[in-house]
């Protein structure tokens, strides 16, 4: 069932979708005008005498990517109030329930709720995230807040590529391929916003803050908001920008729409929070960031859209006024379309907020699949066959993540030095091999033997291979620490555990640097500074040094907690970009396991 939104928390259900043929999506172009977008067919008065206007909101959260269809439990399915198992997903199918949803309908209008990209299908992530893009494009989506994954490259990237398709790199190598209909990378055709996004320092958004949709004539503002976390976040690390705060925020800009003679207010907001897990419903204490902005923004806006937490809910929070509205977000990966349906009284041009119904709807298979989308699914992972078998770089002898009894690996050395050449000041660079807590960035061998791929051959590193031995989308960051900081991370490598058992999670150096740590002391005094040498020189706890990490490291992420305070971030390359243009410099030759050295038996 549907819900009228009345009380502090009401629950939605699954609207039921039919298995029949549909056409091909005719995607809506952002450029329209008001003028050209107002429907012209007479309305029917309702019984108070006025002429509502109907809308429909459809939205997509966190979609990361996943244009092809998943079959395994995480990305694939989803689970009803009785815990039954619903397969789920697959551009195909969410193009297919789009038109169905948008069927009949007047006005209507369909955005994302950010981490639109960044994601793991390879299909997707080895071709710059244009898949995504292209997908997008075809099933008309209007605008896309700028989650946090949005901005793991640059905001330039962001803005020049993915917004207006120019070029970096070499074609067809690095940016710009051919679609699934033989056409170059041309960008989005809508638009990427966020109202709480600066430059360092500043208050003037770096996107537009807002979208106005006009429905017959009236408009509809979107806010558009980015979780707080973003600018220090471990892959969207940007120490050039800032966020600023979101009920702050929101309110301005409801203010600024006010002023404009916009009353229907919607904020798409990527942050998060959780409301019992069952896609179509909500739970008695719904809780996280989302919930608290909901609580606290202005009681003009209508309706809160949210995402950023892979989280599923229709849940009716009372605004500051008490007068309820609905917050949702949609799961992920293309599992769940939300769908909120706003009655605006076209006199006053506001939304009848008592009139207003919300549902998420499972992106179901047993629908016909859209035969375009099938088409372009089937496009990109043929070509990321092609792309995986580039060949990138050349090694002499095996790359492993085998350790030694002093904690090294030949792979984990040689990403440390991946990591150093990255940075243009860097002094040393430290790696994560084996972290406590955390993912483990280390995930394959560079064998010297040639693997399965015709394309391979003894000693070559093909595209594919060196991106699933390292990496996750993390950036290379430059920062300046404490020598002392320094000495804490190596103390670091040992920590107690439950029980009083010690933990070892060994990091690895730059080929520059040489240490050696004594077993025999206790946890947190195993290392001398003077036994810690960076280009023959002792470890000066007092010196502030340049130090190259992944930023995930560099946040305590992987339990190393010795880098906080630290000052003068410069962000470098994603992980898989700083090896392999450290393999594109020549042959690499498995360097010895001499720069980590026991005093007595680990």
């Amino acid at each position: 069932m549907r819900f009228p939104l009345r009380g502090a928390v009401v629950v939605a259900a699954l609207a039921v979708l039919g298995s029949t043929q549909v056409a091909a999506l005719a995607a809506t172009d952002p450029t329209t005008t008001p003028e050209a977008q107002e429907v012209q067919a007479p309305q029917e008065p309702s019984a108070h005498g006025r002429k509502d206007i109907d809308v429909q909101l459809l939205s997509l959260t966190d979609f990361h990517g996943y244009i092809r269809p998943h079959n395994d439990t995480a990305n694939g399915t989803i689970r009803d109030a009785q815990g039954k198992t619903i397969v789920v997903g697959g551009a195909p199918y969410i193009a297919t329930h789009l038109e169905k949803l948008r069927s009949g309908k007047r006005n209507t209008v369909t955005f994302t709720t950010g981490d639109s990209f960044s994601g793991w299908p390879a299909e997707v992530a080895r071709h710059a995230d244009e898949p995504t893009i292209e997908f997008f494009n075809k099933i008309g989506v209007g605008f896309n807040a700028v989650g946090n994954h949005e901005l793991d490259l640059s905001l330039d990237f962001l803005r020049e590529h993915m917004g207006k398709g120019r070029c970096f790199g070499e074609r067809e190598v690095d940016s710009c391929f051919r679609d699934s209909d033989g056409r170059r990378f041309r960008g989005a055709r809508f638009d990427f916003a966020t109202a709480n996004i600066t430059r360092k320092g500043g208050t003037r958004p770096v996107l537009k803050p807002y979208v106005v949709e006009y429905f017959q004539g009236v408009p509809v503002g979107f806010i558009n908001l980015t979780t707080p976390t973003t600018v220090e976040g471990s892959t969207s690390f940007q120490p050039s920008l800032d966020n600023l705060p979101l009920v702050e925020t929101a309110d301005k800009y409801v203010a600024e729409l006010k002023r404009r003679g916009v009353e229907a207010i919607v904020v798409n907001v990527h942050e998060g929070g959780t409301a019992g897990g069952v896609y179509d419903r909500c739970n008695a204490g719904p809780s996280g960031p989302a919930f608290d902005f909901a609580r606290q923004a202005s009681p003009e806006i209508d309706a809160i859209v949210t995402g950023h937490w892979h989280t599923q809910f229709v849940c009716s929070v009372p605004d500051p006024e008490g007068n309820p509205r609905p917050v949702v977000e949609a799961g992920f990966h293309g599992k769940l379309i939300n769908e909120i349906n706003l009655k605006i009284d076209r006199r006053t041009r506001d939304v009848i907020r008592e009139a207003t119904t919300a549902v998420n709807h499972p992106v179901t298979r047993d629908v016909t699949p859209n035969p375009g989308m099938v088409k372009m699914v089937d496009y990109w992972v043929a070509k990321e066959k092609q792309t995986s078998a580039r060949r990138v770089g050349a090694v002499t002898g095996d790359l492993t993540r085998t350790r030694d009894a002093d904690g090294e690996s030949t792979l984990g050395n040689v990403i440390a030095d991946a990591e150093k050449a990255d940075s243009a000041d860097a002094e040393l660079a430290m790696l994560a091999v084996a972290p406590l807590k955390g993912s483990q960035s280390l995930r394959g061998d560079l064998l010297f033997a040639k693997g399965a791929d015709p394309a391979d051959a003894d000693g070559a590193v093909l595209l594919g291979e060196a991106w699933n031995a390292w990496g996750y989308a993390n950036p290379v960051v430059t920062v300046s620490v404490k020598g002392s900081q320094i000495e804490q991370a190596l103390e670091q490598q040992w920590q107690t555990q439950a029980g009083g058992t010690v933990g070892f999670a060994p990091l690895a150096v730059s080929g520059n640097v040489r240490f050696s740590y004594d077993t025999s002391r206790p946890v947190g005094d195993r290392i001398a500074p003077e036994r810690v040498l960076i280009d023959g020189r002792p470890l000066d706890t007092g010196r502030t040094y340049r130090l190259a990490l992944l930023a995930y490291t560099l946040l305590g992420a992987d339990g190393y907690t010795a880098f906080s305070g630290y000052t003068d971030a410069v962000r470098g390359s994603r992980d898989y970009e700083a090896l392999r243009a450290y393999l594109a410099k020549g042959p690499v030759t498995p360097p010895a396991l001499d720069r980590a050295v026991a005093l007595t038996a680990p």
